[in-house]
């Protein structure tokens, strides 16, 4: 069951095998694996990385194609659980990793900005609070009153966030990939790890999301594997929604593509306690609940569905990333558990990591520190 994004040709990238043992290993050949790898080798280390299908063949190429600055949960939330400076520091390293992604993905990233939309006035509320905390701290942010006519009478308003983008998620990652290959990262697809005590080398960085199962027992009680589910229409005759959309505290979200493709995720909660899963399959429940929510945005029009498909991300506790050092196994490090938002927080989640591992200190790693969910901290 693959995805619209992964249907793409992948495309040629530099072939590397290291001479001797490397000096880290990295599992995991999605956003995080390939950003932590690249970085590693542009910091000298002999780095190989292993990945049990195709490179983005997880998550990294099975989501809605959303590039988001910040979190999983809103800035005043944020702000609230980390404190005002945390949640600034939070939210301008999504804004550089944005950046930079805008840098080495290409045509990959269109960067046409998002809306979050309200499906009630309790929800704009909601939003009305974050657009002004955000403006508060500097952060450009627009509010959203008149909707544009395919979302009104649907949507009571909501917000845009001008720096955020679409993203061709799949070839992304393989851009990035091929990006750490020409910076001399060996790359092993199609080699799936069974246990750490494979490898010998003086780090391993496990970099695998919402896939950790059995790799290590502590971040399997962590990290919750959860499913999204996602379909994608024909083309509509029109294009309606530019850009990223996402309503009811991201439980809906959709984009249209260029060629007038609409892809539309989420409806998780039309059966939560079925969604909480590892497994990666779609269900009518679901698929139901996202065709009656497509008729709606359409205004009962119903498209031939094209395609549908799900993917699997890692949700902790506090709904933010691990990324560090695990506490009590000597040269194992983590880059997982982004809650839906890995498509930014990943890059720069693998770009931290691999920064401490070169004995650097990156004061943002701090917001991720593995212990506190650990049982350690």
């Amino acid at each position: 069951m693959s995805s619209l994004w992964l249907r793409e040709d992948a495309p040629a990238r530099p072939s590397v095998t290291l001479s001797g043992p490397p000096d880290a290993i990295v599992v995991g050949g999605g956003v995080s694996g390939c950003s932590c790898a690249l970085a590693l080798a542009e910091r000298g280390l002999r780095v190989r990385l292993h990945e049990a299908r195709e490179i983005a063949g997880g998550a990294s190429g099975r989501n809605g194609g959303f590039a988001l600055r910040g979190g999983a949960i809103s800035y005043p939330d944020a702000v609230a659980a980390l404190g005002p400076a945390d949640a600034r520091a939070l939210w301008r390293l999504s804004e550089r990793a944005l950046d930079e992604i805008e840098r080495l993905a290409g045509d990959a990233l269109n960067r046409v900005g998002s809306l979050r939309l309200a499906a009630d006035e309790a929800e704009l509320d909601d939003l009305r609070a974050e657009t002004a905390a955000l403006a508060a701290d500097g952060f450009e942010v627009e509010a959203l009153e008149l909707l544009a006519p395919a979302l009104a009478g649907l949507f009571a308003g909501g917000l845009r966030h001008p720096g955020d983008g679409a993203l061709q998620p799949a070839r992304w990652v393989r851009r990035l990939a091929a990006h750490a290959a020409g910076a001399g990262v060996e790359i092993r697809e199609h080699a799936p790890v069974a246990s750490l005590a494979e490898f010998d080398a003086p780090y391993v960085v496990v970099a695998t999301d919402g896939y950790t199962h059995g790799l290590v027992p502590e971040l399997d009680a962590a990290i919750r594997p959860t499913r999204g589910q996602v379909l994608v229409t024909e083309p509509l005759a029109a294009q309606l929604f530019p850009g990223p959309h996402y309503a009811r505290h991201g439980y809906d979200y959709w984009q249209q593509l260029r060629d007038g493709r609409l892809v539309l995720g989420g409806r998780r909660d039309a059966a939560l306690d079925e969604e909480w899963t590892a497994a990666e399959a779609v269900t009518h429940v679901v698929q139901t609940a996202l065709e009656d929510e497509l008729r709606r945005l359409l205004r009962g029009s119903s498209p031939r569905i094209e395609q549908r498909w799900s993917g699997i991300w890692g949700t902790t506790a506090d709904s933010l990333p691990l990324a560090g050092r695990l506490p009590g196994r000597d040269g194992v490090w983590v880059a997982a558990g982004y809650s839906g938002h890995g498509n930014v927080l990943g890059f720069a989640c693998g770009k931290l990591v691999a920064a401490a591992i070169a004995g650097e200190e990156p004061d943002e790693l701090a917001l991720f520190e593995p212990a506190r969910l650990l049982g350690t901290g």
